[in-house]
């Protein structure tokens, strides 16, 4: 699980993502996603698609028979996990019970949040000091306090909180900070005059969302945002819901992200740790990837719709994280 940097080729990046531009990255000449099945016919696919991955919920006395006797370490995506997915993306805030969820849960089991957002914005709608944070897809790492040799040690920090309390910064794109605010000023001019679109710095990423852009507008829209990318070969385009991601070419994302936080848990070498990851967004499959190669835990997507995924069990909706984040903190509780 060392760091290691490996330029990714930009063309097979975007190409997946387009194979895979289905209802979870809608194109804006179909805004609202819907299929043009007849509802009958969704929910059989949707019934079906249940079969392989079952709700973690209907299946939670049976997970959890499993997870006796093993540490529990719970991994949350934000958007459309703990929070609805929203127009504005300024306005993605989860609710108070969401948040009262997520702290009995980080004082039962280790919790980290792993977002596409910047870390101190994702801290900023969660405002819990008892969670771990990783921001940018996992290149920007707020952990615990255990420096590891495996890492460069020119990308981890040791800080200290307000209270005193040490903490590891682990940072693995420091040197792309730079391009990364030339290329924002660049895209703000490019599409300034291009109605709907917001872009987002997540510090170690950039988020261009279209949501709002009128499918007539979206071609050249694209074709903006490719000529600034163009200029800048070791940054590559990633997408999804509704927004395009522009992101370092380097050999690091989600699933490394939570390979590193169960290294700094001192977790890495244990067959006696259960960990969990729920989200709702393709940047998770990368997370789900590394569960299902260590062969440990429990991969989850949250989605109402079928959809192609590597996770096992599937929630619908942030309705259904709370539930089963209030189910497992209870268990969490009553097992202790």
């Amino acid at each position: 699980m060392k760091f290691q940097r490996s330029v990714a080729k930009a063309h097979d990046v975007e190409s997946i993502s387009k194979a895979r531009h289905d209802n979870n990255g809608a194109d804006p000449s179909n805004p609202c996603g819907h299929s043009n099945n007849e509802p009958n016919d969704t929910y059989i696919s949707y019934n079906s698609w249940l079969n392989e991955h079952p709700s973690a919920l209907r299946s939670f006395e049976g997970m959890m028979n499993t997870a006796k006797g093993k540490r529990i370490v719970v991994f949350l995506d934000y958007d459309g996990t703990l929070s609805p997915i929203v127009d504005d993306p300024d306005h993605a805030f989860m609710s108070e019970p969401m948040r009262s969820a997520v702290r009995e849960i980080a004082r039962q089991f280790p919790t980290a949040i792993i977002s596409g957002r910047s870390r101190d914005k994702v801290y900023e709608f969660v405002k819990l000091d008892e969670v771990f944070y990783a921001g940018s897809h996992g290149m920007d790492i707020r952990g615990p306090p255990r420096q590891l040799k495996s890492y460069d040690d020119k990308y981890q920090t040791r800080a200290l909180d307000e209270k005193g309390n040490e903490f590891i910064i682990f940072q693995p794109a420091q040197e792309f900070f730079p391009a990364i605010k030339e290329m924002l000023t660049e895209l703000e001019k490019k599409t300034n005059k291009i109605q709907g679109v917001l872009i987002e710095d997540n510090r170690f990423c950039i988020s261009v969302h279209y949501r709002h852009v009128q499918a007539e507008d979206y071609g050249v829209f694209q074709e903006k945002v490719q000529s600034v990318l163009a200029k800048y070969p070791q940054f590559h385009l990633t997408r999804g819901k509704m927004v395009m991601e522009i992101r370092p070419s380097i050999n690091w994302n989600k699933g490394h992200a939570l390979e590193y936080l169960l290294d700094t848990l001192g977790f890495a070498s244990s067959s006696n740790i259960l960990p969990i990851y729920i989200g709702d967004d393709r940047t998770d499959e990368d997370a789900f990837k590394a569960l299902q190669s260590i062969g440990l835990g429990y991969p989850i997507i949250v989605s109402s719709i079928p959809t192609d995924t590597m996770a096992s069990y599937s929630l619908r909706d942030p309705s259904e994280v709370l539930s089963f984040l209030i189910r497992l903190a209870r268990w969490g509780e009553s097992s202790s």
